[in-house]
């Protein structure tokens, strides 16, 4: 059985779709990051005797945006490019139709 009518591979709703998906995905690691990457100077202006704990020698606040930010970065890109392209394998799974 093929996709239904309107539903093939490649055509304006698929590609409509994919594209509402990806955006919102990308919406929400952009957020994320956002978040991060404002919510240090927000915690560094809020909760400075907390922000200036030493941890490694460090204090918290270049402890975060030194070691722990970069691998926050990496995760998120990992976690995008992971999930964009399980929405990619589901919408040709969905064009192709049951087999």
């Amino acid at each position: 059985m093929s996709a239904p009518p309107g539903e093939e591979m490649h055509s304006e709703a698929f590609l409509h779709r994919l594209m509402r998906e990806q955006l919102r995905l990308s919406v929400a690691c952009a957020a994320t990051f956002c978040i991060a990457l404002l919510g240090l100077p927000l915690l560094n202006y809020f909760f400075p005797q907390f922000m200036a704990k030493r941890v490694f020698g460090f204090t918290l606040s270049w402890f975060i945006l030194g070691v722990l930010f970069f691998p926050f970065v990496w995760i998120i890109a990992f976690v995008f490019i992971r999930r964009s392209l399980a929405l990619e394998q589901k919408e040709i799974q969905r064009a192709q139709g049951p087999q």
